[in-house]
């Protein structure tokens, strides 16, 4: 009976263990986001708003522990590696110390284009617009996933995203304010910031937790075929 007994005991322990190591999250940190475009919405202050935007989607996917900006911010100092991707090894090694970091995720805006048609319908008096417009925005974000082990970029991607709208009411239009990133929530290029962010947190799900063979994996394989045979058939060959 104690036999039967030691057993189930011992049986139990080992399922707690097994679920618990299953159930262990990657843990990762967001670095500063940099800029290779002209968009007129990048602020000096817009890196670190992309930084913690992603960080929380990220923490909202639950599928990861993330490091807080102060923890990475300590080891790395004034080290900007957004656009290259690159670390030093006793860099990596620090930040993989910090509570088991295992990756270090990196964004580059690569492209960001903004449309607006329709204006020649529009009657302005002072300040004020009557008619309609069609508003577009598009952004693509360079993705690097540096290996705080070996210093390595162990996966890179291209995400896209675009937003349009359509108006046909009385606007109060002023000159463009830079500022937070906050100020662009509710416009295309706002809603193409956040798509693009999302579509990150979605993806690094899919390719950090649940492997190359799965279904996920295989959708965004798809879409980035068809990103590039699009850019292909933009460029003119001579």
């Amino acid at each position: 009976m104690k036999k039967i007994i030691l057993t189930i005991i011992l049986s139990l322990a080992i399922l707690t263990i097994s679920q618990g190591l299953a159930q262990e999250k990657p843990r990762l940190g967001v670095l500063r986001f940099t800029n290779d475009t002209r968009a007129g919405w990048w602020t000096g202050t817009a890196g670190r708003e992309l930084q913690d935007m992603l960080a929380s989607e990220l923490v909202s996917t639950k599928a990861f522990q993330v490091l807080e900006r102060k923890e990475l911010d300590a080891v790395l100092g004034e080290q900007d590696l957004g656009a290259s991707g690159r670390i030093d090894k006793n860099t990596a090694a620090k930040i993989g110390k910090i509570k088991g970091a295992k990756y270090l995720v990196s964004g580059t805006v690569s492209a960001f284009e903004e449309e607006t048609s329709g204006q020649a319908g529009r009657i302005a008096i002072g300040g004020i617009s009557v008619g309609g417009k069609k508003e577009r925005a598009y952004m693509a974000v360079d993705l690097k996933v540096i290996n705080t082990t070996t210093g390595e970029i162990v996966d890179a991607r291209t995400v896209e995203a675009t937003s349009e709208s359509k108006a046909a009411d009385v606007g109060f239009h002023a000159p463009f304010v830079s500022g937070g990133l906050g100020k662009q929530e509710k416009t295309p290029t706002g809603k193409a910031i956040r798509a693009c962010i999302i579509e990150i947190a979605e993806y690094l799900e899919c390719s950090l937790t649940k492997g190359k063979n799965d279904q996920c994996m295989q959708e965004y394989d798809a879409k980035e075929n068809r990103r590039k045979d699009k850019t292909k058939k933009s460029i003119k060959l001579d």
